[in-house]
């Protein structure tokens, strides 16, 4: 009988692990988004999947003047530059398991807002998505900083 309750917690423990998220997302009280702020998106150098344009269409489609282009070559008027990092890991296929997207001032290099996502393999979602995810989080922590808290 201990036999069957240690499968059992085995399963339990591996379906508790395996369907593990995880949102944060943090913005300077100090500091706020306008309907005018032009964003950059920069190219993290490792990233060969384009995840600075799906981030760049993602702040278009939310009304943002964005750009994308490589590190340190963000244009004169750009008033907010997006960096990220990503990470992917194989399970049948490769999928992001984490992605981290900051917002920084253009001038001092400073980070101002932060989001992150992480979903293991059972809580997978597309690159879109995620993206969507942290955006909206970050967005969410501007407006309401409680809201957003370790979800």
């Amino acid at each position: 009988m201990s036999i069957i309750r240690t499968f059992l917690l085995l399963i339990a423990i591996a379906t508790i692990v395996g369907c593990a998220n995880n949102q944060t997302a943090s913005f300077d009280p100090n500091k706020d988004l306008v309907g005018g702020d032009v964003f950059y998106v920069e190219k993290f150098g490792p990233d060969d999947r384009g995840l600075e344009v799906l981030i760049a269409d993602n702040l278009s489609a939310r009304g943002y003047a964005t750009t994308t282009g490589p590190a340190d070559n963000a244009p004169d008027d750009t008033t907010v530059v997006v960096t990220y990092a990503d990470k992917w890991q194989w399970d049948i296929t490769m999928y992001m398991i984490e992605l981290t997207i900051a917002f920084r001032d253009p001038g001092s290099n400073a980070a101002f807002a932060t989001g992150n996502s992480f979903h293991t393999s059972l809580t997978r979602q597309s690159p879109e998505k995620m993206i969507d995810e942290v955006l909206t989080n970050i967005f969410t922590a501007d407006s309401d900083p409680d809201a957003v808290g370790g979800k």
